[in-house]
């Protein structure tokens, strides 16, 4: 079977795998974030961090509360992080630099898990299990609540309550996170994957080098370092690492893990709202822009010009031989369709075309299927844009799912299009404008262009992943990019939940003939041509000037 033949089949597998997932993990999210009985556990940790249960938010109080919740986060992880040398099991590294300390907490608070530093010689044992880790679970219930909160709002009525961000947050934790990771790392386990809490070994290589290896328990912090979308791998090479990722096997379960809840949130979506119809065509959308990703990426992996690419048939520099181009080029989609940041090739290394695709997938906005959470609520927001263009195009009030899109509704959603443009776009100028900034680039010209533009979009959209080549642990891009992640993720999130708490304040008005049907081709098409419109007219000019002027080249 050829390389290609290869690739094919694991896409189409693990296409089959998720088709096959999303009604069943949709169905049991939905019934977690809407059941009305609270578990005696619940009710214990309501009781600790003083929630009460019974008690819904409006939208400004479930944001203040996720404000808080992710504040008080980033202030403890970055105090873990600096007293490591003061904790038990820190295998004698001590505290973290104050840049990549803050780099740090901010970017696991966020989902962004964009790492500055190696992890196998920087972190102990308590501060990844114990600092890290929990992040990566807290994280994404963070995103998964506030999508549920925007879904909500489409199908209450005449209501500012959006539910208890607290409730949100302890029952997605436990009752999705938690034993899905549990049973992804167990799976993981078994294929090979280290669980331990070894020290530091010195290990001789077959050329008579000394190499230090770190044991960890990297089992249980790679299920949800993908689960969770999250991506902080527990080494440097991250799922590259055989610790990490040893065979093509634990490389599927991991881009399933990555796909599985982002892929079945329209599901949840479709149950809340009472239509399964919307769902379907919300899944529709994710699946017709992932698929020309998945397409576009292998297409430029496996036919590269050049010599040496055309002769092996595919450009295999920083890909993995274990994996090949067909698994890597789908995990290097996958992690940048959704806000994973986790890879098993190095995508500074990729072709400059199937570089490029993958910087536009994360300035789609994430959305195909995107973060846990993240991507439903993106692309509900899209969704939103394309029915007031519609309405527009007919001379009509626009309306979706009967609630009416009018001049608050249609500016929230605006502006939540336009953050990661302007945090991205005024990022990278500033960088540029800074002349020590451009030692940071491996290469100088349209790639290292490129490099650097990778690393403001990762960090603007809460991905994590980057081009290899960067030299990103310096003051300056630690601080300008944990602002990135810092503005980029929680700026959305207020405009999303005061968009949800103006839709919940509406009373449903009845659909007519010239109502919008949203659930048909037609929606699905019209949400696919106003994204990549969108995102032409906005990066188009960037791109131009960095992956698409060194493909021409």
């Amino acid at each position: 079977m050829s390389a290609t033949t290869t690739g094919v089949v694991f896409i189409a597998a693990m296409l089959v795998a998720l088709a096959a997932t999303y009604r069943p993990l949709g169905d049991y999210i939905y019934r977690v974030v809407t059941r009305e009985r609270h578990f005696t556990v619940e009710r214990g940790i309501y009781r600790v961090v003083g929630a009460r249960p019974g008690t819904e938010q409006n939208w400004a109080g479930y944001a203040k509360s996720v404000l808080a919740f992710s504040a008080v986060s980033i202030f403890f992880l970055y105090g873990f992080l600096r007293l490591q040398e003061y904790l038990p099991l820190s295998l004698g590294f001590p505290g973290v630099d104050p840049y990549v300390s803050w780099n740090t907490a901010v970017s696991f608070v966020t989902n962004t898990n964009w790492q500055a530093y190696s992890g196998e010689s920087a972190m102990g044992h308590l501060v990844q299990a114990g600092g890290l880790a929990v992040q990566n679970f807290v994280s994404a219930a963070v995103g998964i609540a506030v999508a549920a909160a925007l879904v909500r709002g489409f199908a209450r009525k005449a209501t500012d309550k959006l539910g208890n961000f607290w409730v949100d947050l302890t029952r997605i934790t436990l009752w999705v996170l938690l034993p899905i990771a549990t049973l992804g790392a167990v799976a993981l386990v078994v294929g090979g994957v280290v669980q331990n809490f070894t020290d530091v070994t010195q290990a001789a290589t077959a050329a008579g080098d000394t190499q230090s290896i770190t044991g960890g328990a990297v089992a249980s912090q790679e299920a949800i370092k993908d689960l969770g979308t999250n991506g902080g791998g527990f080494y440097n090479a991250n799922s590259a690492h055989p610790f990490e990722n040893p065979t093509s096997w634990t490389n599927f379960i991991e881009i399933y893990l990555l796909l599985a809840i982002p892929v079945s949130m329209p599901r949840v979506f479709g149950r809340i709202v009472g239509d399964d119809r919307q769902g379907y065509a919300i899944v529709a959308v994710m699946g017709v822009l992932a698929l020309a990703s998945v397409t576009a990426v292998f297409g430029f992996e496996a036919m590269a010009n050049g010599t040496v690419p055309q002769a092996v048939a595919a450009a295999m520099e920083g890909k993995e031989v274990r994996f090949g181009v067909g698994d890597s080029s789908l995990f290097a989609a996958a992690t940048t369709l959704t806000s994973t940041g986790s890879v098993n090739s190095f995508h500074d290394s990729f072709t400059s075309l199937g570089g490029g695709t993958l910087i536009l997938n994360m300035m789609l906005g994430e959305i195909a299927p995107g973060g846990v959470g993240s991507g439903l609520y993106g692309m509900l927001v899209l969704a939103v844009i394309t029915v007031f263009v519609a309405g527009l195009m007919v001379g009509r009030t626009p309306e979706y799912l009967g609630k009416k899109i009018g001049a608050r509704e249609i500016k929230l959603a605006s502006l939540y299009f336009l953050v990661t443009p302007t945090l991205l776009l005024a990022g990278l100028a500033l960088s540029f404008a800074v002349p020590s900034n451009l030692d940071s680039m491996q290469e100088a010209g349209p790639h290292g262009l490129s490099e650097m533009l990778y690393a403001f979009t990762s960090a603007s959209n809460n991905n994590g992943s980057a081009f290899a080549g960067f030299g990103a642990n310096t003051p300056w891009f630690n601080t300008a990019l944990g602002l990135c992640m810092l503005f980029g993720r929680f700026v959305p999130i207020i405009l999303v939940l005061a968009l949800a708490g103006s839709f919940a304040r509406q009373r449903p008005v009845p659909a007519t003939a010239g109502t919008l049907p949203t659930h048909k081709p037609l929606f699905v098409g019209m949400v696919v041509g106003v994204t990549l419109v969108l995102v032409a007219l906005t990066f188009l000019p960037v791109l131009a000037l960095g992956p698409l002027a060194e493909g021409l080249q």
